[in-house]
């Protein structure tokens, strides 16, 4: 597959499983499986076939900021780079759900740090953390 059609094709996934995400309160099960294992997981395969294929033909490195640079002008590796956030921070976000459906959070307060997950990976985990740590005291009151 060329890298823009799977450019296409994974981020197309991607959504895909924010979308059983925000469904998460009507079908929870199936969003573990899917937003949490499945999408995830054929996201993590791209990825693995991607840097197995591209990776040590890359230049640069990870000693420093500019090498870091160098290794992502390769449209394959960026892609792979594109496809380890998309995993990741959907990943999180699964998990975000089910630690707050876990910990008894309204979905509602989940519901905000789904799109900062989503567009900004590390905000929207903290915006979780913080509610989570905000009901839980709340709950002890």
């Amino acid at each position: 597959m060329d890298p823009d059609t799977l450019f296409q094709t994974v981020g197309t996934m991607a959504m895909a499983g924010w979308l059983v995400l925000l469904a998460s309160p009507f079908v929870p099960k199936l969003a573990d499986r899917i937003s949490g294992l499945i999408i995830p997981a054929l996201l993590s395969i791209a990825y693995t076939g991607l840097i197995l294929a591209f990776f040590g033909d890359a230049e640069g490195g990870f000693d420093t900021l500019d090498n870091v640079m160098k290794l992502f002008t390769s449209r394959e590796v960026a892609l792979a780079g594109w496809i380890h956030y998309l995993a990741f921070d959907l990943f999180i976000g699964a998990w975000e759900v089910r630690t707050g459906r876990a910990d008894g959070m309204p979905f509602l307060l989940v519901l905000p740090c789904l799109p900062l997950t989503f567009m900004l990976g590390p905000i929207g985990l903290l915006l979780f953390l913080v509610l989570r740590n905000i009901h839980g005291y709340a709950k002890q009151r």
